[in-house]
This record gives structure tokens, C-alpha cells and sequence, in this order.
């Protein structure tokens, strides 16, 4: 039984792959040092699959769930080959993603019933929030939907900057006051604008500091709250954007952030410049929130929709 499917077109399956290639050429690396010399898997082949997939920042907690998935095999199929571990790992590693995403988009689609479709997006400075919002931006157009962009970090003046260039380049409009303003008024706004021109999909920026989690905590639910006078069951969807390049340091920003606000869907941007490709599986798992899209690259088309299968395949298919 096969739990890979293909859906992905070649294209962005290829993407993917090269994204992901430092994260699986240094893990693959680790996991050849833990199985030599060794033909069964034994308790001192588990220890070090341990420190493998704690090294390769999927995280203790979710680790230790691996660890047990694949005890549990050997017990029960009484010998496991280590050439089998990799078989083993992309079906458990896979089952463990299924209880997060039960569905898998394959497109960059919004409900059709909820009109526009407002996607509050939160997240630190320097993690490619806005980035992100501009590449959202452009894959909602090509699918026809029409776009407009909030600008609600107005903690930065080079944020709001920064977000008009992508609505310049992507040709979306964009809702903007200047530097210091109330971002719950930008948001209002941007969602009376949205409402008057019948958009499809609002994309707002929120300001991403942490340093104050009481400030922001009040701030995210005043822009919620605010929205709600317009659109009452507004935000649809609170995207948080974590650099899955930090690796560990993105499951301290994603603990802080849904203890600020409450985070229905995340983006790991980042994963082609470094190998903690392993992140996505443990903060996944550990908050159970989907991941519903990676960036593998610097291009328009680098962010992709996630696809559980199609991240496992690419991780371990050597």
C-alpha cells in the first residue's frame, strides 16, 4: 500500500525537490552514519535515528512520536532490515502529518461561500511575511480572484513600502495610511474597500513584533475585532509565517504567536537555503495547525501550496 500519490505537476515537483535538497542530502547523510555497519533495526539503530531527526530540527516531542511509531513496527513485525528505515519513515512521518491535514488543497483556492475571503497574516519582521502576501497576492490572480492588499503594519515605514512594491508588481490594490496610523483602521479600510469593489480576497499585514506580547496580543485582537464591524465573521483564515530556515527558533516564534492570537494555518518560508527542512513536520505536528504553504525558492511561483505527500516524497525519494 502507497500513501504517495501524484498530483503535483512536474514543474513544481521539481521546485520542490531542488528546495528541499540540502535538507534531505544532510539528512540522509546523518541517517547512512546511524545504520552502518548494522543490517536490523535494534535499540542502538532507534537511538540514533533519535538524535538524527532531533538534529534535523523536527523537535523532541514529535521525535519521540517517530521513535514510538517505528517500535511499535519492529515489535510487531518481530525484524525490520535497516534498509527498510527509510520505507518506514515516509509512512510514518506521513500518517503523523495526516492527523493535522486531512485534506490537501492542490490549488491556491478560497471558499467560493465566503465573500471576500479575508486572511489576516501575522508573523515577526524578516521571517518574508510581506514577501509571502505578494506571492499570495499573484497566485490568487491567476486564479482569476480579484485581490486587494492591507497594509496594517504601520509600525514600519519600510513595511509599507515594501507591500506596495508587491502590489505594484503583482497589479493588485493596495490600502494604505501613513507611518504610526491605527492598523485596526487600515484594516477597516482595506475590508469597506474590498466589500465596495467586490473583491474575492484580502490579504492584510499585521505588525510582527514580539518584544511587547501584550501590545501585539491587544493589537492583533483590535484589528479582529474592528474587521468584524464590517465582515462579523472576519478573519477567515489567521496565517502565521514562520523562516523555516531558523529552525528552532521558528517553534519559539509559532508557541509565542498562538499564545497571542489564535493561528488557523501556517506558511514555512526559507526552506531551500538551509537543511532544517525537518521543521515543517514538527511544527505541524506539535501545534496542530496546518501548514498549508512552503517557499522552496526566491521566484513568484517558489511559494507552493502544501502537500504532505508530495513534502515526504521529496524529502526522502533518494
Amino acid at each position: 500500500m502507497s500513501l504517495f500519490k501524484k498530483i503535483f505537476s512536474k514543474e513544481k515537483k521539481e521546485t520542490l525537490d531542488k528546495g528541499l535538497e540540502k535538507s534531505k542530502t544532510s539528512f540522509f547523510g546523518k541517517l547512512s552514519k546511524a545504520v552502518a555497519g548494522k543490517s536490523k533495526v535494534d535499540d542502538e539503530v532507534l537511538d540514533n535515528l533519535e538524535e538524527v531527526l532531533v538534529t534535523s530540527d523536527v523537535g523532541v516531542n514529535t521525535t519521540l512520536k517517530i521513535i514510538e511509531r517505528i517500535e511499535e513496527r519492529v515489535a510487531r513485525d518481530k525484524y525490520m532490515g535497516t534498509d527498510e528505515l527509510n520505507t518506514i519513515l515516509r509512512e510514518e512521518i506521513a500518517a503523523l502529518l495526516s492527523e493535522t491535514h486531512v485534506g490537501e488543497a492542490e490549488e491556491f483556492l478560497v471558499p467560493e461561500s465566503k465573500k471576500p475571503y479575508v486572511i489576516m497574516v501575522v508573523g515577526v519582521n524578516g521571517v518574508g511575511k510581506t514577501t509571502t502576501i505578494g506571492k499570495l497576492a499573484h497566485q490568487f490572480k491567476n486564479q482569476g480572484k480579484k485581490v486587494v492588499l492591507g497594509a496594517a503594519d504601520t509600525f514600519r515605514a519600510a513595511a509599507i513600502d515594501q507591500l506596495q512594491v508587491w502590489a505594484e508588481r503583482v497589479a493588485v490594490p493596495i490600502v494604505k495610511q501613513k507611518m504610526g496610523s491605527d492598523p485596526a483602521s487600515v484594516a477597516f479600510d482595506t475590508l469597506n474597500s474590498a466589500v465596495a469593489d467586490d473583491a474575492d480576497v484580502v490579504l492584510i499585514d499585521t505588525a510582527g513584533r514580539l518584544h511587547n506580547k501584550v501590545n501585539l496580543m491587544n493589537e492583533l485582537t483590535k484589528v479582529k475585532r474592528v474587521m468584524q464591524k464590517v465582515m462579523p465573521d472576519a478573519p477567515h483564515d489567521v496565517l502565521l509565517v514562520l523562516d523555516g530556515s531558523t529552525g528552532q527558533n521558528a517553534f519559539e516564534q509559532a508557541k509565542q504567536f498562538t499564545k497571542a492570537t489564535e493561528v488557523t494555518s501556517l506558511a514555512v518560508t526559507k526552506l531551500d537555503g538551509t537543511a532544517k527542512g525537518g521543521v515543517v513536520i514538527g511544527i505541524s505536528d506539535q501545534f496542530q495547525i496546518p501548514v498549508k504553504y512552503i517557499g522552496v525558492g526566491e521566484g513568484l511561483e517558489d511559494l507552493q501550496v502544501f502537500n504532505k505527500y508530495e513534502f515526504v516524497d521529496s524529502f526522502f525519494n533518494i
